[in-house]
């Protein structure tokens, strides 16, 4: 039996090639129901993989996720497995519908990216 080679680094490695950059994977994986996308402290993204044939959504999902990675880089933004702390005040996950538009995070994040027109895959 043969050996294959990935055809790219992408390949090799898992991550979406036209998303990602140098310093920032993108990699698709199977997120909770109701979760789209995730930015991580370690610089990556994390996709649904309900976004791998739909290249708007996931490019607007991607720079959404990349604001709250420039909120963890400016100290505004942390979290644990349990809390989330923005500006130095620190909420319980439980205590709070990630996600929700009203964060003072995530409006940040909707405010500086513009959502796809509805029929955009």
């Amino acid at each position: 039996m043969a050996f294959r080679l990935p055809k790219t680094k992408a390949d090799l490695f898992g991550y979406d090639e036209k998303l990602s950059r140098p310093d920032r994977p993108v990699f698709y994986k199977d997120l909770e129901d109701g979760v789209l996308a995730e930015a991580n402290k370690d610089k990556t993204i994390f996709l649904d993989i309900s976004l791998k044939n739909k290249p708007k959504q996931a490019e607007y999902a991607t720079k959404h996720e990349d604001v709250h990675l420039e909120q963890f880089g400016r100290g505004d933004f942390d979290y644990t497995d349990d809390t989330v702390t923005w500006k130095g005040k620190t909420v319980a996950r439980a205590e709070i519908q990630e996600g929700n538009k009203n964060l003072p995070w995530e409006q940040e994040a909707y405010a500086r990216v513009k959502k796809p027109k509805k029929n955009a895959k």
